[in-house]
């Protein structure tokens, strides 16, 4: 286990597990942390979650059966969200139930599987190379950076995972606006005008017209007052990210920083 910024001495957590090996990675970051511990493992097997993650029974058994079956890439499973009471749902549980960790389709339509549940041999780790720092979506580069090289992350629904809910629209809003500032560098570096970047911020913005109907119609969810209350917070949470991205771009433009939270914010 690697520690990234826990807040509280993990003393009595090393003490309660003797046989887990703990570690510190002090430079921010989950990238970092991910790369202190594969390169500590002893294993064949990488197998990578986050530290709220819940994974359920048979985990483990279905990941090394698909990497048994094929070890050339990673595999990334099934992610759900964590709820208190699926009869009622506040407004960021049903908005992440529907529209957070589309494991399928980040595998299939764009090449990368969230880390919070992700395996792979160590040998491909070590040919597709370490994860990235804060400043870059590093998930989403390792796996693309995999799947250039012919290594392509395959999507296993067995490995089934749970991830909490964020807190509330402030904690949301924290995590969209990090990814915000590291896809604005990602959107400079590869020379694309600003003008686009605005354009895709009232895109944001207006999102909701069109994803209404998903959140209305979503399995993930049941009870007219939960969709309801999923729909108040997509509204809520697309304009604010819209109104973020068009804040730091207008940041950039006249030269002043743009910062974000930074982890475990």
């Amino acid at each position: 286990m690697v520690d990234n910024g826990s807040r509280l001495p993990l003393d009595a957590l090393g003490r309660a597990w003797p046989d887990v090996r703990f570690l510190r990675e002090p430079r921010a970051g989950p990238g970092p942390a991910r790369n202190l511990g594969a390169a500590h493992a002893r294993a064949p097997v990488l197998a990578f979650v986050d530290a709220d993650v819940e994974v359920l029974p048979g985990w483990l058994q279905a990941g090394l059966d698909a990497l048994a079956a094929d070890p050339g890439g990673p595999i990334g499973g099934d992610v759900r969200i964590a709820v208190a009471d699926p009869r009622h749902l506040c407004g960021v549980e049903a908005f992440e139930s529907v529209f957070s960790f589309r494991q399928r389709d980040y595998i299939e339509r764009k090449h990368y599987s969230v880390t919070a549940n992700l395996m792979m041999t160590a040998e491909v780790f070590a040919r597709i190379g370490p994860f990235g720092g804060i400043d870059r979506p590093e998930d989403m580069e390792f796996g693309q950076r995999g799947y250039r090289l012919g290594m392509a992350t395959r999507y296993v629904p067995e490995m089934r995972a749970l991830h909490p809910a964020r807190r509330d629209f402030s904690d949301m809003q924290r995590k969209w606006l990090r990814l915000s500032v590291q896809a604005l560098s990602a959107h400079e570096e590869a020379g694309r005008p600003m003008w686009l970047w605005d354009l895709r911020a009232l895109a944001v913005m207006a999102s909701p017209l069109v994803h209404t109907p998903r959140m209305l119609l979503s399995r993930r969810l049941s009870g007219v007052a939960n969709r309801m209350r999923g729909v108040a917070f997509l509204y809520a949470i697309r304009w604010a990210r819209g109104r973020d991205m068009l804040r730091i771009s207008r940041a950039r433009r006249i030269g002043a920083p743009v910062t974000a939270a930074g982890w475990n914010a």
